[in-house]
């Protein structure tokens, strides 16, 4: 991918790596990597008990050090999710000043091993994921570069799709969309997994969205072979992909992400679109 520049701001960014983390407690044991995989990869939120953080910025001052060398963005995938994340920050904000509203940007958090979040402790075998109490994106890339491996999601769009994924998280947390969902499935246990289903998918179709303005407005310039790759990306984590791959069994009735297929079409209508508008899961 080629950026409009290569300048990487770390100011949103929280580095814990090598930081002392905790472990997950007796509400996720057992699950191991696979269950865990299965159950909240890119997911809009965790359900642990609420704890506090700790941050460090030496760690960012590091890190903004490396990505100025030239060719860091190809070459660390620290510093290429992180200019992407700064990427999202800027066409989220334009995007809603034009609509007449203020962008609250989330902030990004690298970490190795464990640690505490908004939403509780979490681990490596979490996954990226998105935590709405503290509007914090957490990524472990030990994870990603797994995720390439097992799952076939590689390439630098790839990456990119996932942290534009879990921006969308955001936007449904600051619109109230996360808030009202969790709402209805607080009151409708049984229609609690299609409408994750539906959340996850709008996250998609919102990375979709992304992607096109970004590229539109100069921010980025995305290839065919960058589009196929983020389309790979979404197949590679449909629910019945990782269900085939994790148990051998399909078992539609317990998709919380929805299907390989549908995961292809909604980021394929945001981008196709380049309008949030369309991103409406819960009327199709």
């Amino acid at each position: 991918m080629r950026f409009d520049d290569q300048n990487v701001d770390t100011s949103s960014l929280d580095d814990r790596r090598g930081m002392r983390g905790t472990t997950i407690g007796a509400g996720a044991g057992g699950l191991g990597l696979l269950g865990l995989l299965f159950v909240l990869l890119f997911g809009g939120g965790l359900s642990f008990d609420d704890g506090q953080s700790t941050t460090t910025t030496s760690q960012a001052q590091d890190l903004a050090i490396k990505c100025a060398q030239p060719g860091a963005l190809d070459q660390y995938d620290d510093c290429f999710v992180l200019k992407i994340f700064n990427e999202t920050d800027e066409v989220w904000t334009r995007e809603f000043r034009e609509r007449g509203s203020a962008y609250e940007a989330p902030r990004l958090v690298f970490f190795s091993g464990s640690t505490q979040t908004g939403c509780g402790p979490a681990t490596a075998q979490t996954g990226p994921f998105y935590c709405p109490p503290d509007q914090r994106v957490y990524f472990d890339l030990d994870f990603l570069r797994q995720l390439q491996s097992q799952f076939g999601a590689r390439g630098q769009y790839a990456q990119a799709y996932i942290t534009a994924h879990e921006v969308g998280h955001h936007i449904q947390t600051i619109t109230g969309i996360e808030e009202k969902v969790r709402r209805q499935q607080q009151a409708n246990p049984r229609q609690a997994n299609a409408l994750s289903v539906r959340m996850e998918l709008q996250a998609d179709c919102i990375a979709g969205v992304w992607g096109r303005l970004a590229n539109d407005r100069g921010n980025v310039v995305i290839t065919k072979r960058e589009y196929d790759q983020a389309l790979r990306a979404a197949a590679a984590v449909g629910d019945d992909r990782i269900m085939q791959k994790t148990q051998g069994r399909v078992n539609p009735e317990a998709f919380t992400h929805g299907s390989s297929a549908q995961r292809q079409e909604w980021f394929a209508r945001g981008f196709n679109t380049g309008d949030i508008n369309k991103c409406d899961t819960f009327a199709s």
